[in-house]
């Protein structure tokens, strides 16, 4: 079924298409994203934010409505509270991608979260990789220290 049998309606190339390079918009993409995931990242993982977000936590599981419960949570997941600060990302920068109407709106905006949320989880996958190899030489340095306290002092000739 081709672009002829798809109808007026159909997504078609040249036609309320952004001026702008495929290249260029995907470059905008990959940097919009950047503050996205650092936004959405240090307000649900790092330490500066702690009791906000361990209030939020607990209002999320003892408010009295499901309503408020809900917003209170998206300051605890990095994947919903990311949606939020894509969405003012995309309103303060007025980024579109592909189309140039309110669907490029829409597809820029699923877009920065995608890729906001895929920095997140490479940052977290190197956190912990840093994490457990700082474990690891933590744990050698201590079977270092055992040996070394175990093997005594060879005799000394005099």
């Amino acid at each position: 079924m081709g672009p002829a049998r798809w109808g007026r309606h159909a997504f078609r190339l040249g036609h309320g298409m952004l001026p702008w390079p495929l290249t260029v918009q995907m470059a905008w993409l990959a940097i919009l994203s950047l503050p996205v995931a650092t936004i959405a990242w240090t307000i649900t993982h790092e330490e500066i934010f702690r009791e906000p977000r361990e209030w939020a936590a607990d209002r999320s599981r003892t408010a009295a409505s499901v309503v408020a419960r809900k917003f209170y949570y998206i300051c605890t997941c990095e994947y919903c509270f990311s949606h939020y600060v894509a969405a003012g990302v995309i309103a303060l920068m007025k980024f579109q991608l592909l189309v140039a109407d309110w669907r490029g709106y829409l597809v820029a905006w699923f877009a920065v979260v995608a890729v906001a949320n895929l920095y997140m989880s490479l940052y977290g996958r190197l956190r912990v990789d840093i994490k457990s190899e700082g474990l690891e030489a933590k744990v050698k340095e201590q079977e270092i220290a055992i040996k070394a306290q175990a093997v005594p002092d060879p005799p000394q000739e005099s």
